[in-house]
């Protein structure tokens, strides 16, 4: 099969192949891979070995004497570079979630061959004459419609690539690629780093008051282990809000977090992100001009469900309004609570959570404390999280302790159908390290395929706070919500029922792959999932009525600030994209504010979510011009969960439905035409803005 891999250009010399870890499937169940055997040092020489095996093989392809067919082209392609996926597969999980100084260089070393392999292949004018001769024949084809979506894929990702660009200008694009790869690379790196130092470290306990005695303990074990024994360290998260703003007492010690977080990457040193992030956006701006889009983001959006920038833009600039004015109300609430808790200055953003909760407390009577005895992780796991797949979707969950992994964090369970037929593996790593990449996310390490007879491998990662020894494994509410989150990522992976790797599973548009994601969401406040689950960690007790009571009551609460700081942050990443490759390079604290200004949002109390410089989804991840994904697919998820609602909720049969029309489904069909066919009309706004307690009307009746 062959996966495009956005890093950077450089010419691509033969490698040496070696026996290695990579070099067949692995003899694991579900060819999991073999972390036991794979040292640091085997993923360069592999992935470069991967590469010259894959490029011979495109060769044989692209040089055929024989008429191309589908299969002897599109298929064909679809087989090839087996080894280099496998080995590609468990480096990029492995080189995000921990990394070290010997993997990071390996990144570097490999950008530059890697985007070569990229442009090898989709600038070879014998291989892209073929795709082309298919595509152009296309309705004459005994095609199915997946074959059919598979063509079109094939064809217009060369199109993309640059394939009907002249010589000169591919000439010219190669080296963009090349830029462009190094960047990325460097700005991951340069940020992992500027995190880590920004941490903030404390002196005295009294400092961080509200705290609690486990979020003291733990806080002095992550000073112990930076070596700072006797100190107290706040490490931080990838998100500009920090957990310690909600509860830490001290507004000084509140501002030097919210300080050390918003700053993180502007320190004027080697950790800097700035200079990186203007020349990045210039040279992507070239690059989409190149291939005859007049920004970045009009090139970026045109394969996904939104289809256009304009489309993207007038969706969020909607939302930009009710949202200010949900801002306003919380904001008229929190000065209050501020006033009447003593404070005499202005409201600043690190303010904001820490009166929300009081705030939050006065309303609902609920506070964090309350809830996270009952939150044990594994629990949540295995009696919510799973219990909520069994429900839907048949699915049972058994623990594997036999399967080698990565870190001794890590847990894996095998997945079962209804029926006791095998259907993949999972692996969850949870808890936050420092040579981790902030935020969560899903990664494969084997892909679903009927046409390689390969059964789905996932995993799950996460950054949450681990306690200190001895303490229990206890999460907030917000951490619940990303584990339903991120299963939903990997329901998508293992219920994918597709025969084309490149069109299986997670294989969609952004605007789509965080669909089932943010739906999976929903199950995490049902009643009788929240049953299974919400047990405390010593009595095993359920959470009382009243308390459960209490979190359906303020599940719409601080809404302006949740829905602000994403909403911003989407507006943020489209603006950067919207930006002509005449202009010259932005000054990057300059262009954010007058960007952030022009939304008519509270930014001044509610910043952001990510600001530009440590804004990783965009300048390190796959989600340029695309963050305003994850409000879209709430969009759609809130539909679904409506048609949900009006079909009688969680039941089987619901959740078969959903299986097979959507998650099953990757990019076999267009994301529309599955949209209407699982809820009956197009996206509606309604339901994103009721769900968010934006708009008081009552769902429709249809």
């Amino acid at each position: 099969m062959f996966r495009i891999i956005l890093l950077a250009s450089a010419a691509l010399t033969p490698a040496t192949v070696l026996a290695g870890p990579f070099d067949q499937p692995s003899t694991l169940p579900y060819e999991a891979p073999p972390f036991d055997k794979i040292r640091d040092s085997d993923y360069g020489p592999a992935i470069e070995a991967g590469m010259t095996a894959s490029l011979a093989e495109v060769r044989q392809i692209a040089d055929s004497k024989a008429a191309p067919t589908f299969d002897n082209t599109i298929v064909a392609l679809e087989k090839q570079g087996q080894m280099l996926d496998r080995a590609q597969a468990a480096f990029g999980q492995v080189a995000q979630a921990n990394t070290n100084p010997a993997l990071q260089e390996t990144q570097k070393a490999l950008g530059p061959k890697l985007a070569a392999y990229n442009d090898a292949i989709f600038l070879d004018p014998r291989l892209w004459a073929r795709v082309k001769t298919l595509h152009d024949r296309q309705d004459k084809l005994p095609l199915t419609g997946e074959q059919a979506m598979l063509l079109d894929t094939y064809y217009k990702q060369f199109v993309r690539a640059g394939a009907q660009l002249s010589a000169a200008d591919q000439t010219r694009l190669r080296a963009l690629n090349k830029q462009l790869s190094s960047l990325g690379i460097a700005f991951r790196q340069k940020l992992l780093a500027a995190t880590k130092a920004a941490a903030l470290v404390l002196d005295r306990p009294e400092q961080l008051s509200g705290l609690g005695k486990d979020g003291v303990a733990t806080a002095a074990q992550d000073a112990r282990d930076r070596g700072l024994a006797g100190k107290y360290v706040l490490p931080l998260q990838n998100t500009t809000d920090q957990p310690g703003l909600q509860s830490l007492s001290d507004r000084a010690t509140r501002a030097a977090l919210f300080d050390a977080s918003w700053n993180r990457a502007e320190q004027a040193g080697v950790n800097d992100t700035r200079a990186t992030i203007g020349e990045i956006a210039k040279l992507r701006a070239e690059r989409a001009r190149l291939l005859g889009f007049p920004t970045y983001a009009d090139y970026a959006l045109t394969e996904q469900m939104a289809k256009t920038s304009r489309t993207a833009l007038a969706f969020l600039n909607g939302l930009d309004a009710p949202t200010a004015a949900a801002q306003g109300r919380e904001r008229a609430e929190i000065q209050a609570a501020a006033k009447a808790d003593g404070l005499t200055d202005a409201l600043k953003p690190w303010d904001w959570s820490y009166y929300a909760e009081k705030v939050r407390k006065a309303k609902y009577d609920l506070n964090e404390d309350d809830t996270k005895p009952y939150l044990n992780i594994w629990n949540v796991l295995e009696n919510g999280v799973f219990y909520a797949a069994g429900k839907m979707y048949g699915l049972t969950f058994k623990r594997r302790t036999d399967i080698p992994t990565y870190h001794p964090d890590i847990r894996t369970y095998e997945v079962f159908e209804e029926n006791g037929q095998p259907l993949g593996l999972a692996y969850f790593d949870y808890w936050k390290r420092d040579n981790k990449a902030g935020g969560a996310w899903m990664n494969s390490f084997v892909g679903q395929s009927r046409l390689m007879g390969t059964k789905p491998v996932v995993s799950n990662t996460a950054n949450f706070t681990k306690p200190a020894s001895g303490q229990p494994e206890l999460v907030t509410f917000e951490d619940v919500r990303t584990m339903f989150h991120e299963f939903g990522h990997a329901l998508h992976g293992l219920l994918s029922n597709g025969t084309y790797p490149s069109l299986a599973g997670t294989s969609v548009a952004r605007d789509f792959v965080e669909f089932p994601s943010q739906f999976n969401e929903h199950w995490a406040l049902e009643p009788t999932v929240l049953a299974r689950y919400a047990r405390h960690y010593q009595t095993g007790a359920p959470m009382p009525q009243p308390l459960v009571d209490k979190i359906d009551r303020a599940a719409k609460f601080n809404q302006g600030f949740t829905f602000g700081e994403l909403l911003s942050a989407a507006q943020l990443d489209m603006t950067w994209h919207s930006v002509s490759a005449d202009l010259p390079q932005q000054d990057v604290d300059a262009f954010e504010a007058k960007a952030l200004a022009g939304t008519g949002l509270d930014v001044a109390h509610v910043p952001p979510r990510y600001r530009t410089s440590y804004f990783s989804h965009v300048w390190g991840g796959g989600y340029a011009a695309g963050y305003y994904a994850y409000i879209w697919t709430d969009m759609i998820e809130e539909n679904v969960y409506d048609w949900f609602q009006s079909h009688g909720g969680m039941t089987r049969a619901n959740g078969q439905r959903f299986r097979d029309l959507v998650l099953s489904k990757g990019h076999s069909q267009d994301y529309s035409v599955m949209f209407r066919t699982m809820t009956g009309h197009d996206p509606e706004l309604a339901p994103l803005l009721r769900s968010r307690g934006l708009l008081a009307e009552p769902p429709a009746t249809r």
